[in-house]
């Protein structure tokens, strides 16, 4: 199998288990997950911080990172779209431009494909 999780995942995963559900924690597990190299498992719990609090920016950028890590450039660049999308709402102007980047980059790597 593979290596034994974090201390950190490990406590957050616990917390989980205890019921202490919320935006936060899976924006932490799904970090977490990111390290591990587990895009699918940061994924989920992403996908799940941004149900919690669509307002999420930072979740936002983190749920594109990891679908796009995963290879699911479609899904990535969506989720980068709705990200940009909140972060103008919320005026958090330098997540929004960095996800402006990341999603330019998908949109050239898809057009690529198509050609």
């Amino acid at each position: 199998m593979s290596d034994p999780p974090s201390t950190a995942l490990a406590n957050f995963e616990r917390m989980l288990a205890a019921g202490r559900d919320g935006g936060l924690l899976r924006y932490s597990l799904g970090l977490e997950y990111l390290k591990t190299g587990d895009h699918a498992r940061a994924a989920m719990h992403l996908r799940q911080a941004v149900t919690l609090d669509p307002e999420y920016t930072a979740a936002w950028k983190a749920l594109g990172r990891a679908l796009a890590d995963h290879g699911q450039l479609t899904e990535a660049l969506a989720a980068y779209r709705t990200g940009i999308t909140v972060a103008k709402r919320k005026g958090d102007k330098q997540a929004g431009k960095e996800m402006e980047v990341f999603a330019r980059r998908i949109e050239k790597t898809l057009g690529a494909g198509t050609g």
